[in-house]
């Protein structure tokens, strides 16, 4: 009797490999790579968004970002299963978004994508931001260098 079973390939699961926060700690692009790095990729790409110094032609002076945490891991939970589910390929998907008060120049979002293949990992990476951009219970207030400031809701993406 032969004790080892050969299970189809195509019936394997693979463990997802996940890494989702929300952190008022600087966010590290080294670190972010880390986890999302896999022998089986051929590719990690990483967006990192970062704080500009202007906003429709309107100097800022910094950016303050808000979240419902437990809210916003839930839809980074999901972003990852539909990336999974457009891209089965992926490896790791990591999303970390900073909250606080951040200067120009800083790092308030980082998307990892992790995949054999270099296109596939473009793609789910931009569809992570967008999507996150769009769905993820995440505020934005922008204070400009006149020393008003205005909330930027949740949604309001930029055209590309």
């Amino acid at each position: 009797m032969n004790s080892s079973l050969k299970v189809p390939l195509s019936t394997k699961l693979k463990p997802e490999q996940n890494h989702f926060a929300i952190t008022i700690a600087p966010l590290c692009i080294a670190e972010i790579y880390t986890l999302a790095d896999n022998p089986a990729n051929g590719a990690v790409v990483v967006m990192s968004g970062m704080v500009r110094n202007q906003t429709d032609g309107k100097s800022v002076v910094a950016l303050e970002y808000q979240a419902y945490q437990p809210m916003a891991i839930k839809v980074f939970e999901q972003i990852s299963r539909e990336i999974r589910t457009q891209w089965p390929e992926v490896e790791t998907v990591v999303i970390h978004h900073r909250v606080g008060r951040l200067k120009i120049g800083e790092i308030s979002v980082l998307v990892a994508i992790g995949c054999p293949h270099r296109s596939e990992a473009f793609e789910a990476c931009r569809y992570g931001i967008d999507t996150l951009k769009h769905t993820a219970p995440i505020w934005k207030k922008e204070h400009w260098a006149d020393g008003s400031s205005s909330w930027v809701s949740i949604g309001a993406c930029e055209e590309q």
